[in-house]
C-alpha cells in the first residue's frame, strides 16, 4: 500500500482545513442534539459539550502526531501497522463508518424534508436529487468538495440569528440549578453529542491533499473549537426556550424554535430554515462518501466512481424500504455509542503501535 500521494495541483492550502471540519461537523445533528443531551444532563448539558469539544481537541492532535509519523491518510496507516491483510480490515470498518455517516445525515435529512415541508413526495425521488448531486460533487475532485465545505459556511452564518431571535421569549432562570448531575450523566451526555461533533475524523481520509499539511493544524482545531462554541449558544438558548421536559420530547428543537419567527413578507420561517438547511448539509452528505469511496478506491484499486454508485444504490434501496424506521433513534441508540468508541479508543492504540514499531525498527 503506497502512501497516497497526490498531486500538488490537487491539494488545498491548510487554511481550508477550518471549513473541513467545522463544515462537516455542523449539520443534521444541530437541528436536535439538544434532545438527547437534556434526556441525560439538563441544565448540565454545557458541561458534556464542553468535554467532548476536549476529547475532539485532543484526537485531533492525536492525527497530526500519527501522520508526522506515518505520511498519508489511515489506509497507510493501518498497512504500515498491520500489514496487507489485517490492515485492509480496518481500514474497511473506516470505510463503513464513513459510509453509515453520510447515509445516516442523507436519511435524517430527507426525513426532516418530508415531516416539514413535502410529506407527498417518495423518499426515494428526494433522496435520488441529492444523491445526483453529491455525485456531481465528488466527481469535480477534491478541491470541489472543499469549495462546497466553504461556501456552506461563508453563505449559511445568518442564519445566527433566530437562536439569538429566540432569547426575547427566553427565561434564563431556565439554565439552573447547575451541577446538578453525576459524572455518569455528563459522560453519557457527551456521547449523545456525537453526531453534532463528530466530523473531524474525515481529517484522516483528506489529510494528504493539505498543502504542508502538517501547518494546518490551527486550522483544524480551529473548526473544532467554532463546532463547539455554536453548540454552547444553541444549547443554552434551547433551555432557556423551552421548559425542560418539554426539550425532552421535542424532535428537532432547532427548527421547532424557528417557527416563533414572523417578519411582514414571511410568515412560516421555518420552511425557509429548512430549504436553507440544505446547503448547510451537504458537506455532510458529500464528504463521508467522498471519503469511503476514496477508501475503497485506495484498498481496491478501482475508480472511485464505482464504490460511489454502488453507495448510491443501497441509500436509494434503504429509503424505499426502510424509510419508517427512525434514523435518529437508531443514530443515538446504535451507531453514535460504537462509533465514538471505535475513534476514541483506536486513534490512541494506532498512534501507540506506531510509536512501537517505529521504535523496534531502530534495533
Amino acid at each position: 500500500m503506497n502512501q497516497a500521494t497526490v498531486n500538488e495541483k490537487y491539494k488545498v492550502s491548510p487554511f481550508y482545513v477550518f471549513f473541513l471540519i467545522h463544515g462537516m461537523q455542523t449539520g443534521l445533528g444541530a437541528l436536535s442534539f439538544q434532545r438527547e443531551l437534556a434526556k441525560f444532563t439538563g441544565t448540565d448539558g454545557w458541561m458534556s459539550i464542553l468535554l467532548a469539544g476536549l476529547i475532539i481537541h485532543l484526537l485531533i492532535w492525536l492525527i497530526y502526531k500519527i501522520f508526522k509519523m506515518v505520511p498519508g491518510d489511515i489506509i497507510y496507516a493501518n498497512h504500515y501497522v498491520f500489514g496487507k491483510w489485517m490492515g485492509s480490515f480496518f481500514s474497511f470498518l473506516f470505510i463503513l463508518y464513513f459510509f453509515i455517516l453520510g447515509m445516516t445525515v442523507i436519511v435524517g435529512y430527507i426525513r426532516v424534508i418530508h415531516v416539514w415541508m413535502f410529506d407527498d413526495v417518495p423518499a426515494w425521488a428526494l433522496v435520488t436529487v441529492f444523491l445526483i448531486l453529491i455525485y456531481y460533487i465528488i466527481s469535480g475532485g477534491f478541491r470541489t468538495v472543499t469549495g462546497i465545505a466553504f461556501l456552506s459556511i461563508i453563505i449559511s452564518y445568518w442564519l445566527l440569528f433566530f437562536p439569538f431571535y429566540g432569547i426575547k421569549y427566553s427565561d434564563f432562570t431556565g439554565v439552573l440549578p447547575i451541577f446538578d448531575h453525576s459524572i455518569l450523566d455528563i459522560l453519557k451526555g457527551t456521547r449523545s453529542t456525537s453526531l453534532t461533533m463528530l466530523g473531524f475524523e474525515m481529517l484522516l481520509m483528506y489529510y494528504p491533499f493539505i498543502k504542508k499539511a502538517e501547518t494546518s493544524q490551527k486550522f483544524a482545531h480551529g473548526g473544532a473549537l467554532t463546532t463547539t462554541l455554536l453548540a454552547l449558544i444553541v444549547y443554552f438558548v434551547s433551555i432557556a426556550f423551552y421548559p425542560l421536559k418539554l426539550l425532552t420530547l421535542t424532535l428537532w428543537p432547532t427548527l421547532t424554535m424557528t417557527s416563533i419567527i414572523e417578519l411582514p413578507f414571511i410568515q412560516r420561517f421555518e420552511y425557509i430554515t429548512i430549504s436553507w438547511w440544505a446547503i448547510i448539509i451537504i458537506p455532510n452528505m458529500v464528504i463521508p462518501l467522498w471519503a469511503a469511496s476514496r477508501g475503497i478506491k485506495r484498498v481496491f484499486n478501482i475508480q472511485q466512481k464505482y464504490p460511489l454508485w454502488i453507495m448510491s444504490i443501497i441509500i436509494i434501496l434503504v429509503n424505499i424500504f426502510y424509510y419508517d424506521i427512525d434514523i435518529l433513534h437508531v443514530t443515538n441508540k446504535i451507531i453514535n455509542p460504537y462509533s465514538v468508541s471505535f475513534i476514541v479508543l483506536y486513534l490512541p492504540l494506532l498512534f501507540v503501535l506506531i510509536k512501537i514499531k517505529k521504535k523496534w525498527k531502530r534495533f
